[in-house]
C-alpha cells in the first residue's frame, strides 16, 4: 500500500510537470515523515550525498564528456563518412549510414541523446536531402541511436550495476549480442522500408573510397579499442575505462584531428556538467527513498506478495517487462532505473532470476522507452532536429519499435543469448 501511494505521488508530481529527481526527493522526504517520523529527517542530506559519490558512478560524468568531446570535434563526422563509404552501395543506404554510426558512436558515449545529437545533426539534413522523408529519417536516427544503451559502454547499464550491487563489466559484456542482433533487424526492417518507398542508393562501393575514409577515421577508431579492449581485457575498470576514454578524446581532437578549440572544449564541458547534474541529482534523490524502502522493508514484503501468487522466473518477468513498458513511456530510463530497481531485486533473488540477465532485461525496456512518447527523450530529440510531428513520426517508427520488441522477448526468454559471453569470459 505504500508503494502505491509513492507511486501515485510521484506520477502526480510528474504531471504538474516537478522535474522527477525534485519529485523522487519530496516523496521520500513525505514517506519518512509519515511513516517514520520527522527526526528521521536529520540524515537526509547525508544519504543523498553518500549515494551519489559511489565510485563506479565517477564513469557516468566522464562517458558524458567523452560524447561532449567527440560532438565538439570532428570526429562524428569521419565515422559518418566511413559508414558511407561502407554501407552506401545498399538500397537505403543512409539509412544503412545511420545504423552503421550509431554503433560506432555507441560504443565511445553510452548516451542514445548524444548520438541522436551528434549524427542526427549531420545525417538527418543529408536524408532529407536526398528524398528520405522528414519522419523517416527521423525515426530511423532515433531507434539507431537507442543501441547506444545496449551496446557497451553502456550510463543505463552503469547506473543499473550500481543499484543492483551487481558488475558493471558483466552487464557490458551481456549487451554485445542483443546489441548487434538489434542493430542487423534495425538494418532489415531499413531495408524494407527503403524498398518500398524506393529509396536512393548512394554511392557505388569502391574499395579506395573505403580506405580513404577508414584512413582519416583511424585515430578515431582507437576510442572503443581503448575503452572496451582496457575493460574487457581487465587492465582497467569501467570507471578509468571512462576517463580513458575522455583523455583519448581529448588527445585525438585537439593533437591529432586539431579540430577543437578552447571555446568549443568550453562548451563541451558546460554540456556534460549539464547533463551529468541532471543524472547524479536523480541519483542522489534515489538513495534518500532507497534508504527508506530498504528500512522500511517494503520491497521483502512486495517480493513475498508475488511470490505468492507465482515462483516462475519467465512469468514475473512477463509481469515485469508490461510495468517497464509502461514506465519507459512516461519516466527518463536513469529514473526508472532508480525507481524500481531497488524495489524489485528483492523478488529478482527469490525467484532466482540472474541480476545480469534482468539488467538486460530492463535496459532494453529502457531503450524502447526512448521511442515511445508522450516522454520519448530520444525520438523528441530527433523530431526536433527533423522539424517533423512526434506522433507522425512515431507511426513511421513502430517498425524499428518492432524489432526492439523482439529482441527484448528474444533475451527475456532465451538467457543464454545475453549470458552466454559472461559465462564464457567470466
Amino acid at each position: 500500500m505504500t508503494i502505491g501511494f509513492m507511486l501515485s505521488g510521484l506520477f502526480a508530481l510528474v504531471l504538474l510537470n516537478v522535474p522527477v529527481a525534485i519529485a523522487l526527493g519530496l516523496v521520500a522526504m513525505a514517506a519518512i515523515v509519515a511513516i517514520q517520523g520527522s527526526d528521521n529527517l536529520v540524515n537526509a542530506a547525508l544519504v543523498m550525498f553518500d549515494g551519489a559519490t559511489n565510485f563506479p558512478l565517477l564513469a557516468i560524468p566522464l562517458f558524458i564528456l567523452a560524447g561532449a568531446i567527440m560532438n565538439a570535434s570532428s570526429i562524428s563526422r569521419r565515422l559518418v563518412a566511413f559508414a558511407s563509404a561502407l554501407f552506401g552501395f545498399v538500397r537505403g543506404g543512409l539509412a544503412m549510414v545511420v545504423i552503421g554510426s550509431s554503433m560506432f558512436f555507441a560504443e565511445i558515449s553510452g548516451s542514445a541523446v548524444a548520438g541522436v545529437a551528434a549524427l542526427g545533426t549531420i545525417l538527418i539534413p543529408a536524408m532529407k536531402t536526398r528524398g528520405y522523408s522528414r519522419e523517416f529519417s527521423a525515426a530511423i536516427c532515433s531507434s539507431a541511436s537507442s543501441l547506444a544503451i545496449i551496446i557497451p559502454p553502456s550510463i543505463p547499464m552503469i547506473l543499473y550495476a550500481v543499484m543492483a550491487e551487481t558488475s558493471v563489466v558483466k552487464m557490458f559484456v551481456a549487451g554485445i549480442i542483443p546489441g548487434v542482433i538489434g542493430a542487423v533487424g534495425l538494418a532489415v526492417a531499413a531495408y524494407i522500408q527503403a524498398v518500398r518507398y524506393d529509396f536512393p542508393v548512394e554511392e557505388r562501393f569502391r574499395i579506395s573510397r573505403l580506405r580513404e575514409t577508414a584512413r582519416e577515421a583511424a585515430w578515431a577508431f582507437l576510442l572503443p579499442v581503448i575503452i572496451l579492449g582496457g575493460i574487457f581485457g581487465g587492465f582497467v575498470t569501467a570507471t578509468e575505462g571512462a576517463g580513458l576514454a575522455v583523455a583519448a578524446a581529448l588527445f585525438i581532437s585537439i593533437v591529432i584531428y586539431r579540430e577543437l578549440d578552447l571555446r568549443e572544449l568550453r562548451k563541451a564541458c558546460l554540456d556534460g556538467g549539464v547533463q551529468t547534474a541532471v543524472v547524479m541529482l536523480l541519483v542522489a534523490a534515489s538513495a534518500l527513498i532507497g534508504t527508506f524502502l530498504t528500512e522500511a522493508q517494503l520491497p521483502q514484503a512486495l517480493a513475498r506478495s508475488i511470490s505468492e501468487i507465482t515462483t516462475n522466473k519467465y512469468a514475473v518477468l512477463a509481469l515485469l517487462n508490461v510495468a517497464f513498458l509502461i514506465l519507459g513511456m512516461f519516466l527518463h530510463s536513469a529514473a526508472a532505473i532508480i525507481l524500481v530497481v531497488p524495489i524489485v531485486m528483492p523478488l529478482i533473488h527469490a525467484v532466482g532470476i540472474d541480476p545480469v540477465h534482468f539488467g538486460l532485461v530492463v535496459t532494453l525496456n529502457l531503450a524502447i522507452g526512448q521511442q515511445t512518447p508522450p516522454v520519448a527523450s530520444v525520438l523528441i530529440a530527433a523530431c526536433s532536429i527533423a522539424r517533423t510531428d512526434i506522433w507522425e513520426t512515431t507511426k513511421v517508427n513502430l517498425p524499428f519499435i518492432g524489432v526492439l520488441l523482439l529482441v527484448l522477448a528474444i533475451c527475456t526468454y532465451v538467457p543464454g543469448l545475453s549470458l552466454g559471453l559472461v559465462d564464457l569470459f567470466y
